[in-house]
């Protein structure tokens, strides 16, 4: 149980980072573009997950040779090509979200960015994963309290809105990426690979088009530290951690928290505020994102005895 309360800790821990990281992206953008934001933030990320995968390395060094020979070959090629494609969905999603932040708040952002917990179920549709009726009224709640969120008097969405919530569809893309590779191959591994890899890709328009000296990175020093080491390295390694000994229905319940993190942290350290509306839509998506994460009574109890609940 303590060990229980400890990993659900860690786990708030990480929505919080993950929360609090809409606002250092959002500074960031006072010095730099978006693409050099990305970049730096991604290289360091890769970096930091470095020393972690030496020492998981060295502890794996006692099985024999003889058990990793057979599928270290077939293992590393998995990995890097996981890596990759994770890497690739990964810039484009990190990329549409911090043009949003440019245009909209953090605290909005971070709602906004919430929406990817129910937009995966609706992507599985295409890839044959039915979902239950609570999902539907999941995703008709949130986009009632899109409504209120994002349209504004003129019923027009502002860019940053749209960009933000395109930035959720590409992460709902890449959280069925890792689903599907994960299983297959080491995760802080192919966290790590992708890290490089979303920053080699975010280099190029970071070269071609925005053009950074090096002063202007080193002036937005605080927030990429923050977002590169603490957000992609440290938030992702205590995800690994934490959800070994975590429910995975309470692990996303927990880390859904990082939406309501993101208005905290805005109104706390921006001192940015929302409108009534906007309040209320955040209030409808947050409530959404809740009921997604609950489980069915039936699935509960079967779970909870220790059985399958039957098709």
């Amino acid at each position: 149980m303590n060990q229980k309360i400890k990993c659900n800790l860690l786990l708030l821990l990480t929505a919080f980072i993950w929360g609090s990281a809409f606002v250092a992206q959002s500074v960031g953008m006072d010095y730099i573009g978006p693409f050099t934001f990305n970049s730096v933030r991604n290289f360091m990320g890769g970096i930091v997950l470095l020393p972690v995968i030496c020492m998981r390395r060295k502890k794996q060094r006692a099985k024999s040779a003889s058990e990793k020979n057979g599928t270290e070959t077939r293992e590393r090629k998995t990995l890097i090509i996981g890596g990759i494609c994770c890497g690739a969905v990964l810039a484009a999603a990190s990329s549409l979200q911090q043009i949003g932040l440019i245009y909209t708040g953090a605290g909005k952002a971070g709602f906004i960015t919430a929406l990817y917990i129910l937009i995966v179920p609706v992507i599985g549709l295409f890839l044959g994963k039915k979902a239950g009726k609570k999902i539907w009224v999941c995703v008709a709640l949130a986009v009632f309290g899109m409504y209120f969120l994002c349209i504004t008097e003129e019923f027009s969405i502002a860019n940053g809105d749209i960009f933000v919530l395109l930035s959720a569809v590409a992460f709902s893309v890449h959280i069925l990426v890792i689903d599907y590779f994960s299983p297959k191959t080491d995760g802080v591994c192919l966290a790590c690979i992708q890290f490089f890899t979303a920053g080699v890709l975010c280099a190029v328009p970071m070269i071609l088009i925005e053009q950074p000296a090096a002063a202007e990175i080193a002036a937005a020093w605080l927030p990429l530290v923050y977002a590169g080491v603490l957000s992609s390295g440290v938030g992702y390694t205590l995800q690994i951690v934490a959800q070994n000994h975590t429910n995975p229905t309470v692990a996303s319940l927990l880390m859904s928290m990082e939406s309501v993190f993101s208005v905290l942290t805005g109104w706390a350290v921006l001192e940015e505020r929302l409108s009534a509306r906007e309040g209320f839509g955040c209030v409808l998506v947050f409530a959404a994102v809740i009921l997604a994460q609950l489980p069915e009574r039936g699935r509960y109890f079967c779970e909870k005895n220790g059985g399958e609940k039957s098709q």
